[in-house]
């Protein structure tokens, strides 16, 4: 038995043991779903659901959640943006569990709306320097060797309203562009050993076929290394939102490099300079000057619950505090939490695979007094990079980006166990 097995264990006993003392309260207790609900569905009464037959197979086609669990779904702020056709739907981060994204739940960010394609139709072009310029068929592309690969996607802008002071109340709009999913497709290095690279290729642009025309400049190292031309997820085609029927995996880079409905890549001797790496996707330093080219995604974590639109409902006692950590550089080989706002700090225990450039699971488990707490996750990944504190980051950048903010969060958690989005000194 390793030392994880041996800490949930004796939670469990100590739980048990408390559950025992309280006559029933583990399971009607006077807090959370437990009070809620009909009487007349609960024991020793047979419940409605058990009195009649229920749907047959054919009364979905397509897999939906229990309407019970309406509230686990994609929001968007609406004075984020001038239009929903170039804006964001925020993942509800506090809602889910595990590592993986369910399809319909992975955030979108769309800079001219979704982009809704005939397969048929679609075609990918490859062209610049290379051998052979090569027009392919979805068809064509299904031919190649094939690998299967999670991990996380995350928008450069992701936390980017907290550069100046705490703003949206939910990690669901502070954390909530970023997923993680399978993708099942082909390495982008294949695709262009088909077409021949000339010997000054040293970047890409791909390009998407959506009415924005968006594109990129991906230096040749990164192409042949570990991206993908991905045409599903979770083992289903892409959603349209998603890039149907094709798009481009960058792991661990900035989600605006990941270009959906992909129909183009350029190969050149030098970056294109195009206006999603100019004018955006810059990080605007304090001195009004910009650092570019700051693809990497840093090492970050956040508490999912408890958190603002996650309160405890259950009162004092055994409570379970569940977090995400990534990093777009490798693996998170720590995760420590602090309820008091950084004077003491505990490891937290990581549940799960531990994938390169994908979502960590981490919880921590303690007894709440009732007293207010301060909560905050603090990650460290496998080249030793620790998560730093806001100020940290502003010390170096100042104010003005909205991009690249992996600065430790903070949950203020009020004895009646409402929380609120906070940043403490």
């Amino acid at each position: 038995m390793n030392e994880n097995t041996k800490n949930i264990d004796l939670t469990r006993r100590k739980l048990l043991a408390s559950a025992a003392a309280g006559g029933i309260a583990l399971t009607t207790g006077a807090h959370g779903a437990g009070a809620a609900g009909n009487p007349e569905n609960l024991p020793p009464n047979i419940p409605d659901w058990s009195r009649a037959l229920g749907e047959g197979v054919d009364a979905r086609p397509y897999g939906t959640p229990s309407e019970f669990e309406k509230e686990a779904v994609r929001r968007h702020v609406r004075w984020l943006t001038a239009s929903t056709e170039s804006s964001v739907n925020f993942t509800p981060l506090h809602e889910l569990e595990g590592i993986i994204t369910p399809n319909g739940l992975c955030f979108e960010r769309h800079h001219a709306g979704i982009a809704e394609i005939d397969p048929a139709d679609h075609r990918l072009m490859i062209n610049g320097l290379v051998d052979k310029p090569l027009i392919f068929t979805m068809e064509d592309l299904k031919r190649f060797p094939r690998t299967n690969r999670l991990y996380f996607l995350e928008c450069a802008a992701n936390s980017g309203m907290e550069w100046r002071g705490a703003q949206l109340n939910g990690c669901q709009f502070t954390h909530g562009m970023v997923h993680c999913v399978m993708y099942t497709g082909i390495p982008l290095k294949y695709i262009l050993e088909e077409a021949g690279l000339k010997t000054n290729a040293k970047w890409l642009m791909p390009e998407g076929g959506d009415a924005s025309g968006m594109n990129r400049s991906l230096p040749i190292e990164k192409a042949l290394d570990d991206c993908l031309v991905a045409y599903k997820m979770n083992g289903e085609a892409l959603r349209p939102e998603q890039g149907y029927p094709l798009r481009l995996v960058v792991p661990g880079w900035e989600g605006n490099m990941w270009v959906k409905w992909l129909r183009r890549i350029e190969v050149g001797d030098m970056p294109w300079h195009a206006r999603e790496e100019t004018s955006k996707y810059t990080d605007l330093m304090e001195n009004g000057k910009a650092r570019r080219f700051t693809w990497e995604m840093d090492c970050k974590s956040v508490i999912t619950n408890p958190s603002p639109q996650a309160p405890i409902t259950h009162g004092k006692g055994h409570t379970i505090l569940s977090g995400l950590a990534w990093s777009g550089r490798g693996t998170v080989d720590r995760v420590d939490v602090t309820t008091d706002g950084g004077k003491n700090w505990h490891a937290a225990r990581i549940d799960g695979p531990q994938l390169p450039k994908a979502l960590h699971r981490f919880y921590y488990e303690f007894d709440w007094d009732g007293s207010p707490l301060l909560l905050q996750s603090r990650a460290v990944d496998s080249t030793g990079y620790a998560q730093p504190t806001k100020d940290q980051l502003r010390a170096v950048r100042g104010t003005n980006s909205i991009y690249h903010n992996n600065g430790i969060q903070t949950w203020h958690v009020q004895s009646s166990g409402e929380i609120e989005n906070v940043e403490i000194s």
